[in-house]
């Protein structure tokens, strides 16, 4: 990879990672903005592709805070090009958002030796695409926004089946939820404990996440977790944003109030992330995979939503 090709890489991760620092000292976390504004009355879901297909990882939490900043509803984008394919127009005067793509391709060099070596080489792209809020002209099923999801006053049968098609084992009772690697349990209070079921439902997908944690699930290191502060805060972080990403896909309103951890974790993400530009981006693609792994434990009947 070329020096300029490593400067473009640094350069997305530096300036996407300095934006969410900036919300962060505000107090905001941008991953459950969403939530906590009036142009969202409707369900919350993930940003769409313009296929339908909704984005993964980092790409869901920029989208979103996209969303909020500038006052877009609906859920899907698409870059200047595709719209022009399905016939819009984005307005004169918007300007895009950006995304990125990351994969990796092999390249084959020559050792000392004279024999050739593969070598793996992770890449990042960002390209930029438009909510359709700013594009005119598209088929009129572009415009169209998720159906409302009615507030339960009871439990959520869906989410609990979800919950319970993964096959962890939860214990109710106490006043605190956490998940126990020792014992491979998740310990949560009784559900009249929290205010509404959404509520029980993000700190139930919370803790799901460290759940899938084990080194027989997606295998993510807790060794260090009860040791070094900043390995918590990455672990929490990923459970942070998983919870959030599951309950997208399972159209639940999300715990807003912050728990009482919260502040610390604060001081510790952004404490982080001003030593690790890549940070986010990691904890993005480990709460990803968490989330599909969970999905990928589900009868194809209660599937919610693959990951893209």
């Amino acid at each position: 990879m070329s020096r300029k090709q490593e400067k473009s890489r640094a350069d997305i991760y530096a300036r996407i990672t300095d934006r969410i620092v900036a919300d962060l000292e505000r107090g905001v976390r941008p991953w459950t903005q969403p939530w906590t504004v009036a142009n969202t009355a409707g369900r919350i879901t993930r940003p769409l592709r313009h296929n339908g297909q909704p984005y993964s990882g980092v790409n869901v939490i920029l989208l979103w805070f996209e969303a909020v900043a500038r006052g877009f509803t609906s859920p899907t984008w698409m870059t200047f090009k595709q719209a022009i394919e399905l016939g819009g127009h984005v307005r004169k005067g918007e300007t895009s958002s950006t995304v990125v793509y990351a994969s990796r391709f092999t390249k084959t060099e020559t050792d000392v030796n004279g024999d050739g070596i593969e070598r793996d080489i992770p890449f990042l792209k960002a390209y930029a695409v438009f909510c359709v809020d700013q594009i005119d002209g598209l088929p009129e099923h572009c415009y169209g926004r998720p159906a409302t999801v009615s507030t339960p006053i009871e439990r959520n049968a869906h989410a609990d089946a979800f919950f319970a098609n993964t096959g962890a084992v939860v214990r109710h009772g106490g006043t605190m939820a956490f998940y126990a690697p020792s014992s491979d349990h998740i310990q949560m209070p009784p559900i009249e404990g929290f205010r509404d079921a959404e509520s029980y439902v993000a700190v139930r997908a919370h803790e799901t996440v460290h759940w899938t944690a084990s080194s027989h699930r997606v295998n993510r290191d807790l060794s260090r977790y009860g040791k070094d502060r900043s390995e918590r805060a990455r672990e929490e972080l990923i459970a942070e944003l998983g919870s959030c990403f599951l309950c997208a896909d399972l159209g639940i309103v999300p715990e807003l109030e912050p728990r009482p951890d919260h502040a610390s974790y604060l001081a510790s993400w952004l404490e982080v992330l001003s030593n690790e530009k890549r940070f986010i981006f990691s904890a993005a693609a480990h709460a990803q995979r968490a989330v599909a792994y969970l999905h990928g434990l589900q009868p194809k009947a209660l599937e919610v939503g693959e990951a893209a």
